[in-house]
């Protein structure tokens, strides 16, 4: 299992890190310098705000066919049509709910068409990711990193056609922007679907009021952890937009920071997505998962903290690579950001493990803790401290929540606490820090020089440390 999970991951991480970097960094990068912060910063607050709603969108059905699939995989066809007209209604109901709870909150006629289409967006965004469930149930590991990197292919092909005619330009550029993300994903849908179609005997669009209720009822679990993770992973730029006089530009500076921590995310929730039905099939039939966890924690953690650490010491000049304005501002909350990366993949381990294993109740209570308190500290920050704040109460929220999670995964799989893997972290930690503090501080090169200069003096004390061992590796891949 260890082997087929190395293999495919690698395939994976290959594929996404071949296109999606392109879109983050450089398309997406593009298209928020055009447009200019403050429009930006509008559509991410509306990204973000429609991503809260999601538990409507969505209802955990996806986490739950994932796990579901892969310990029955004979369900596909049963459960296929009768979800595909389940996933349709609730589209309707999101929708219904976006537009009113927009209306409320205060959204004027423009917001509320790009609340509409965003909405919409998502409505895509989610039904790849449940059409991508499937095959991920199925193992169909191959096939789904296809999938999963093609929406952004059509996306930056059509983002740069539409660059270089200047399209962007002008108040209505972020619409056009959003259009082409529709183009994007509901082709994507369209050739996801027909992929499923093909490993389904018989499909005909149904709506089942009995089975319905049944898949909402078991999914409610993972649903409500669903909304409440949401919340306080996402409700920190909705927030800066409303309670700010200039809202909309301290969201588009936050989003500037955020950009690198959503393409370095892509690796975490990447794995989670494979390690989920892998970790649910390994606990039906009663397999050890104390290496797998061990392992994916070491290929995790290891360039997390080497990336987390080095964003936070060259957070000024990567900002100034990407960006012209807002630089200052954008850095500070940039490095605190990228620190939090190392809570986030810890959280995409334990978290996906607990899931796996039907640990609901403690992870909710866990996530609604985090919300709680998230949202408190940034309603008190953000005051303060505006888009910075924010930083803080996230960098905060995701080690305590991470933290937890740990825990309580301790607890119940009565895991021998890893001393020696636990120094080694923290004598590797150390030396990261170390490596930077020299790079950065006391050398005189270019910050390029240095930066390369950093990341190789990392990865050769990542094995003088023993935290990756080729021997090791090599024994995964030949007799895991």
């Amino acid at each position: 299992m260890q082997k087929k999970f190395v293999a495919n991951l690698a395939l994976l991480l290959f594929m996404n890190l071949l296109i999606k970097p392109i879109y983050i960094l450089g398309v997406d990068r593009a298209i928020q310098v055009e447009v200019g912060a403050a429009n930006y910063g509008i559509y991410f607050a509306i990204f973000n705000f429609t991503f809260l709603l999601t538990i409507i969108l969505d209802f955990g059905i996806t986490n739950f066919n994932n796990k579901n699939i892969a310990q029955n995989n004979h369900l596909l066809t049963k459960h296929f049509s009768s979800l595909v007209g389940l996933k349709l209604l609730l589209a309707l109901a999101y929708i219904v709910i976006c537009i009113i709870a927009g209306i409320v909150i205060g959204y004027d006629t423009r917001l509320i068409k790009l609340l509409l289409v965003q909405g919409f967006n998502m409505f895509l965004v989610f039904f790849i990711l449940y059409l991508r469930s499937n095959l991920a149930g199925l193992h169909l590991f191959k096939t789904d990193s296809v999938v999963s990197v093609l929406d952004r292919l059509i996306l930056i092909v059509l983002c740069v056609v539409m660059l270089k005619k200047g399209v962007f330009k002008g108040e209505d550029g972020i619409m056009y922007f959003v259009y082409a993300q529709t183009f994007s994903y509901l082709l994507t849908t369209i050739i996801a679907f027909f992929i499923i179609l093909s490993k389904t005997t018989s499909f005909k669009l149904k709506f089942d009021k009995t089975f319905s209720l049944m898949i909402l009822k078991k999914s409610l679990p993972f649903a409500i952890l669903t909304l409440l993770m949401s919340f306080y992973n996402r409700i920190d730029t909705v927030m800066i937009e409303r309670m700010l006089d200039d809202g909309d530009v301290q969201s588009g500076i936050y989003a500037q920071a955020f950009r690198i921590l959503d393409a370095t995310n892509m690796i975490a929730f990447l794995t989670a997505g494979m390690l989920l039905p892998i970790f649910s099939r390994m606990l039906k039939y009663k397999e050890s998962i104390e290496p797998l966890v061990k392992l994916i924690s070491t290929l995790l953690l290891t360039p997390a903290i080497v990336i987390g650490i080095g964003c936070l010491f060259f957070r000024q000049e990567l900002m100034e690579l990407m960006y012209k304005e807002h630089i200052a501002e954008s850095a500070k909350i940039f490095g605190l950001l990228m620190m939090s990366f190392i809570a986030v993949s810890t959280t995409y381990i334990f978290g996906t493990l607990l899931t796996a294993n039907g640990n609901m109740r403690q992870l909710n209570y866990m996530a609604a803790s985090g919300m709680l308190f998230n949202i408190t500290l940034n309603y008190f920050l953000i005051i303060k401290f505006e888009a910075f704040g924010s930083a803080v109460s996230s960098l905060i929220t995701q080690f305590l929540t991470a933290g937890i999670q740990v825990i309580i995964a301790q607890r119940i799989f009565k895991f021998k606490v890893n001393f020696r893997l636990i120094n080694t972290f923290i004598v590797f930690t150390a030396g990261i820090i170390a490596i930077n503090y020299a790079t950065h501080e006391l050398l005189s090169f270019h910050w390029m020089v240095k930066f390369m200069m950093m990341t190789s003096c990392s990865i050769v004390w990542a094995f003088i440390t023993g935290i990756i061992s080729l021997k090791s590796m090599f024994r995964i891949m030949k007799y895991g």
